[in-house]
This record gives C-alpha cells, sequence and structure tokens, in this order.
C-alpha cells in the first residue's frame, strides 16, 4: 500500500460512522507515519475535498491542527451543485442575492448568514477600483467560501 494510500485509510478509520468530525496534529501524524508534513498536505488537499464530501480546517504553527468534517451526503451533493453550477468561476450581485435568498428558504442558511453573505457580496462592499469581471470572479470566491463554513457549522 502507497503512504498516500495508508495515511487516507488511516484517517477514514478515525471518521468512524459516528464520527462526522476529527482534529490531529499535522506533524504528529506525519511522526506517525515517518513522512514530511507536505506529504500530509497532499493527502488532505487530494481526498479530503468537498468533492469528496469533506471539509477541512487548518491552522498551522506550533499549536496547529487540522480539523476534518464529513458532511452527509445529500448535503455533500447539494454543496457541490452549488459551488460549480449555480456560481461557477463568477457571478453578480443580483444572481448572488437570489442564490441566498433560496438557500435561507430552503434552511441550507439562517437569516443571520443569509444577511452577512448579502452585506459582504454587495455592489457596495465590493466597491473598488476593478473591472465588473474580477469583482464577480472575487464575489463568486467569497460566496464559496462562505457556504463551506456555513455547511461545516451546520452538521
Amino acid at each position: 500500500m502507497r503512504l498516500s494510500d495508508a495515511i487516507e485509510q488511516f484517517i477514514k478509520t478515525l471518521l468512524s460512522q459516528d464520527e462526522h468530525e476529527i482534529e490531529l496534529k499535522r506533524n504528529e501524524l506525519a511522526e506517525y507515519f515517518g513522512c514530511a508534513p507536505s506529504q500530509i498536505n497532499y493527502v488532505l488537499a487530494t481526498r479530503f475535498t468537498p468533492e469528496h464530501g469533506y471539509i477541512i480546517e487548518s491552522r498551522r504553527g506550533g499549536g496547529g491542527y487540522i480539523r476534518i468534517f464529513r458532511m452527509q451526503q445529500d448535503t455533500s451533493e447539494q454543496l457541490l451543485y452549488i459551488l460549480n453550477e449555480r456560481i461557477g468561476d463568477m457571478i453578480d450581485p443580483l444572481t448572488a442575492s437570489h442564490l441566498i435568498q433560496q438557500l435561507q428558504e430552503r434552511d441550507f442558511i439562517t437569516a443571520g448568514e443569509a444577511a452577512v453573505m448579502n452585506s459582504a457580496l454587495s455592489p457596495q462592499a465590493l466597491s473598488v477600483p476593478m473591472p465588473q469581471d474580477m469583482k464577480n470572479t472575487l464575489r463568486a470566491k467569497i460566496l464559496k467560501s462562505m457556504l463551506i463554513e456555513a455547511v461545516r457549522h451546520h452538521k
């Protein structure tokens, strides 16, 4: 078994059927497997992505940690559809606002989360001297990040 496969299996074993979130120390995991921390990063970046049904929260440094959250299958599929099909690489303010409203109506996000998202993605918030296409690209990246965090906290 390749090292990457062994690391993946180890993490998935820790994420048992009943456990949807685990916290690990990158350096301790690297020491356990006798590899560089960059190998751990590689496994996380390629095998524990939203596309695979996982969300990663990471803090580097001495007290650093990695939190891995396994999304429920239906939530994962919905999130992927929204991220890839509804948002894509760009989104204009009106489309973003409509999407946020729909997500709130379907109880995917709370009213408070919707208000914060609308505020952060508003034309006023992104009123910087740059082309509109760049603003729409930035708006899409911000919205995707916020949705991933919202899903992670709703378990």
